[in-house]
């Protein structure tokens, strides 16, 4: 049987690697890391650290433990809410892991995050999101 090369065919991301990559680069965001910083703590490029966040490259186990220590998490923290087999089927809980990472990765986000956590208040955090959702045009709660 004769082996078969395609060339020039683009290979998608493989899932875990697009979610090992996102889960970095909001833990860096949450941070305030540079990807540069990041990079260089590392000993590779800014350009490397961005194909690793976007998923294109596979991160070794080595520098994702080497991550792990510079973020201050444990390495589980990148496979957090990963899907796997008993998930798999609920395009509901990976679509809200996606919207989670996205809003963690964006400064605003994740700023508004911050400051809502240190709300010690249970009826004022209620009311922040009664306000949040009115704004948004969301159906009361």
């Amino acid at each position: 049987m004769a082996l078969r090369y395609t060339i020039g065919a683009k290979k998608a991301p493989d899932p875990t690697d697009k979610h090992v990559g996102a889960r970095v680069r909001m833990r860096r965001k949450m941070a305030a890391m540079s990807q540069r910083q990041l990079a260089d703590a590392l000993g590779i490029t800014y350009q490397q650290l961005q194909r690793d966040e976007k998923g294109l490259n596979r991160i070794a186990a080595s520098r994702l433990q080497q991550i792990s220590h510079i973020l201050r998490v444990p390495v589980a923290f990148f496979f957090e809410g990963m899907p796997n087999a008993s998930t798999l089927g609920s395009k509901r809980s990976a679509l809200l892991m996606a919207q989670i990472d996205d809003f963690v990765s964006d400064s605003h986000g994740l700023r508004l995050m911050e400051a809502f956590r240190r709300i010690d208040n249970a009826a004022l955090r209620r009311r922040i999101v009664r306000l949040v959702r009115e704004i948004a045009g969301d159906e009361p709660i």
